[in-house]
């Protein structure tokens, strides 16, 4: 695979490190790992490595500079030939986001932080997948930004228990008492490991800054790693230490890591509150440093005192491999990391008392520390660098192989059987995949047990989205489920214009000239009489699928078996000694020139019934309950009108017991063909070609009338090519069913 990370700079920090180590890792394992930034001390690794760096101003929030990359990242996508790129910031996933969909790359984001519940924020929930490091940021982004639960992926950070190594509170004093100082020419030189603490900007020097961190074996030893930030809660940490000082003899502490950019007055009021509270002997900053697992052998004590909440807490769990005990505020993901009382302790944050009475605990009682200590341990081995790698990596290979496709049928019953090949061929090509299908209310009931499809999306035009609002909204719904390819079957302008608003990189449909601009994948429609489901096929083509399996189907479920078993019993109906004729004389209560006149069919009631001792079963939709009683009034057989009193898949189980059906050009004909039940259809305005799609055993019958085909509603002359069409036709082709 190939995959691209994309994130603001390389400079310290966790999303730094991690997207560094995801790199090395990418690259042992024969994939090619290709990192945009805007560069960074952190980029010479990536060429240590063997790893591809290309230096662009992705984290400017200018929308000037953001369009710009846009094409530039596209040009690298196709350079590289990126089968992924994973988005670690907002910024740049907004550039990605756009890239990916113009080049048809798959988009894969991890949720780094809190977010507020900000547009900009959004783009993070729009990755095919969003990986999330701990259960609290997930029901963040599900909450908070409306991501389904399918598309989260819960992956903990790890740590490299190789690098950071248990140590025991002896041989920490030993450490102590051969450790050099924390000076900076002691860390600036050094090479830089892969796991590190990943916080602020560049190294430099403030006056404030200590050059020696005088750590001996007999002090107590705290250490606060982090960016220096309003936001990581080191006020309420100076604040608990001046009661602490004068509690804990020989008090040592570390604030490691430097200001966000943009924060540098923050470390200044930190240096102004430490001198007022006279903290200052015992206090140093230390600046960042790279070797974090040298800084925490040096430790008795890790604090993180946040508040607001963390996304995980890698610095706990580093802090416990390596056996040093953790107090920390009850925020976010860190819940899942701390078990209080435990492997660590807890405290509200920003509760300056419940923090210095945590410290002062674990300085005092040396059996809980130890405690803390070899369960932090523990805690720390089921958060393994390469298991977390490893699920990254099985991440994007189901992101490459599970495509996520909607197939757009929004139209009447018939239509939506005819698209029955088409899923069963989109399944065949993609066993894998995730395929959903956009369907109106009427003709859900369609795709009830249909084994091809992993779910069915309702739409209601008549309604909820008739509007344009209404419209937008469902676009919107549709956009979450972040499709990968959308096929769209019903081809009008609704449906073109649904398809666009999924913003998915693949939209194939036919150019038809109803906003068919919409689409990135376009078959020219020329108009020539071919079967629905051929045409359909030729839609299927764009997406590489091919088929010739043209066999409807659908799927009456056990429970509509028996209710069409108790129905023609009631009817006193024994199908094992009689024949059972279904006849469906209408069309559509819009087609009124499909229909077959109601005195023909009474005729062919009484001819079926005096001549074949057969049954007749007279079905429709409740439009049709008037026509069936004139029928029933004219016919001396007296047929059973079962108009009303099914619903489709009820109608499906009885047209599967009839030994023939004779229907009209409508939903009918294909549901008989659907369950193999032989078939007349009376065909008049409309052409058999186009819109006969059927296997097994049937009949067409036509009228010789000039005008026809004329495809009109209705008709200014008397319908003469449905009345053309004589019982004497109708029971010629009967009889051959009958027969077998």
């Amino acid at each position: 695979m190939n995959i691209l990370q994309i994130l603001p700079e390389l400079n310290i920090g966790g999303v730094e490190r991690g997207t560094i180590e995801l790199a090395r890792f990418l690259v042992d394992n024969d994939h090619k790992a290709v990192v945009v930034s805007g560069g960074g001390r952190l980029v010479r690794e990536l060429d240590i490595i063997g790893a591809r760096h290309y230096t662009l101003p992705v984290g400017k929030k200018s929308i000037f500079t953001m369009t710009r990359m846009v094409w530039k990242l596209c040009d690298i996508i196709k350079r590289e030939n990126i089968d992924i790129v994973h988005a670690r910031s907002r910024v740049p996933a907004w550039i990605a986001f756009a890239a990916c969909r113009m080049t048809g790359c798959y988009f894969v984001t991890t949720a780094h932080g809190y977010y507020k519940n900000r547009f900009t924020s959004r783009v993070m929930g729009w990755g095919k997948f969003v990986i999330v490091a701990s259960h609290s940021i997930a029901k963040r982004m599900i909450e908070g930004f409306n991501v389904p639960y399918p598309r989260i992926r819960h992956i903990p950070r790890g740590v490299d228990p190789e690098k950071f190594k248990f140590t025991d509170a002896k041989r920490r004093r030993e450490l102590k008492e051969n450790a050099k100082s924390l000076s900076e020419s002691d860390f600036t030189h050094a090479p830089v490991p892969l796991r590190g603490i990943v916080r602020g900007s560049a190294p430099r020097r403030n006056p404030g800054d200590s050059d020696v961190a005088s750590v001996n074996s007999s002090s107590f030893t705290i250490g606060v790693i982090s960016r220096i930030t309003p936001i990581k809660g080191h006020e309420y940490f100076i604040k608990a230490l001046s009661v602490v000082s004068r509690v804990v003899p020989k008090l040592k502490v570390l604030i490691i890591g430097e200001p966000s950019p943009g924060k540098e007055d923050c470390k200044k009021d930190l240096e102004l509150l430490i001198k007022r509270l006279a903290l200052t002997r015992i206090i140093e900053f230390t600046g960042w440093q790279d070797d974090v697992p040298k800084v925490l052998s040096q430790l008795d004590l890790l604090v993180l005192p946040t508040i607001t909440p963390e996304a995980f807490g890698r610095v706990i769990i580093e802090a416990q491999a390596c056996g040093v005990p953790v107090v920390a505020t009850k925020v976010g993901g860190v819940v899942e990391l701390v078990e209080d009382g435990v492997n660590g302790l807890l405290v509200p944050p920003e509760d300056v008392r419940s923090l210095q009475d945590a410290i002062v605990k674990i300085a005092k009682d040396k059996d809980l520390a130890q405690r803390l200590s070899e369960n932090g341990r523990e805690n720390a081995k089921k958060y393994s660098f390469n298991k977390m790698a490893t699920e990254t990596i099985g991440l994007y290979e189901e992101v490459i192989e599970r495509k996520n496709i909607l197939v757009i049928k929004t139209s009447a019953l018939g239509d939506v059987i005819l698209s029955i090949p088409s899923l069963r061929a989109i399944r065949s090509a993609f066993p894998k995949a995730l395929i959903k299908v956009l369907v109106g209310q009427e003709a859900r009931q369609v795709l009830k047990g249909c084994p091809y499809i992993d779910e069915i999306i309702v739409c209601d035009f008549k309604a909820r989205h008739r509007s344009i609002k209404g419209l937008m909204r469902l676009g919107t719904a549709l956009r979450r489920n972040n499709f990968d390819m959308v096929i769209d079957l019903q081809n009008s302008r609704r449906s073109h214009l649904l398809s666009f608003l999924t913003f998915a990189p693949l939209r194939c449909g036919y150019d038809n000239g109803k906003f068919s601009l919409l689409l990135n994948k376009k078959v020219k429609d020329t108009g020539e009489y071919i079967d629905p489901v051929s045409h359909q096929f030729k839609t299927l083509a764009l997406a590489g699928i091919k088929s010739n399996d043209k066999r409807l189907e659908i799927w009456p479920q056990e429970e509509e078996e028996e209710w069409a078993e108790k129905f023609l019993h009631d009817c006193w109906i024994d199908i094992k000694k009689q024949c059972l004729v279904g006849i469906s004389p209408k069309a559509s209560k819009r087609w009124i020139s499909k229909s077959w006149p109601i005195e023909k069919v009474a005729a062919l009631c009484d001819e079926l019934a005096g001549k074949h001792n057969a049954r007749v079963i007279i079905t429709g939709t409740k439009d049709d309950l008037q026509a069936a009683k004139e029928i029933s009034s004219m016919a001396k057989s007296k047929p059973i009108i079962a108009i009303g009193k099914t619903d489709l898949l009820q109608l499906a189980a009885i047209i599967k017991r009839c030994n023939v059906f004779i229907t009209t050009d409508s939903a009918t004909m294909h549901v008989a063909s659907a369950v193999k039940t032989p078939f007349v259809a009376l065909f008049g305005p409309t052409e058999p070609e186009r819109h006969v799609s059927a296997s097994g055993r049937y009949t067409i019958l036509t009228s010789n009338a000039k005008c026809r085909p004329c495809y009109k509603a209705t008709c200014a002359r008397d319908y003469a090519c449905m009345k053309d069409i004589s019982v004497e036709e109708v029971t010629r082709s009967i009889k051959e069913y009958l027969k077998r």
